[in-house]
């Protein structure tokens, strides 16, 4: 299991990484190896704003349809066209080339409030 020590961590199983004043979200190792093989990223959220822990999409696998929380506030600048063609890139590379979406945080400080990777690890430890 990977626990990259450059992202933050929810405990909904999302990451955030911050590049200048854009963030790339995407789930993390963990949950994808919990969901299983995934057939299908909808991200219907493109130039939207949406709050700290509200939904901005679905990830689909063959057994079911889980939803996909924003970390931090901010807008949605850009989905990973790349899923559209090859969703299983979150399973292979869920930190690289499986990211799924671009913001632009409304307060990066709320990032700072999110688990960092000794955290994240000891909470899916626990389950």
């Amino acid at each position: 299991m990977n626990f990259p020590n450059n992202v933050r961590y929810t405990s909904e199983h999302e990451w955030i990484r911050v590049e200048g004043d854009i963030a790339y979200v995407g789930i993390t190792d963990y949950a994808q190896d919990q969901l299983g093989d995934i057939v299908f990223v909808d991200i219907p959220t493109v130039g939207e704003k949406i709050g700290k822990g509200e939904t901005f999409g679905t990830i689909e696998v063959v057994k079911t349809v889980s939803d996909l929380f924003l970390p931090v506030a901010g807008e949605v600048l850009e989905e990973n066209e790349n899923l559209a063609d090859e969703p299983e890139l979150v399973n292979k590379d869920p930190y690289g080339e499986g990211w799924l979406i671009k913001i632009k945080p409304d307060n990066a400080a709320e990032i700072n409030e999110l688990l960092d990777a000794e955290a994240y690890k000891a909470l899916v430890s626990e389950k």
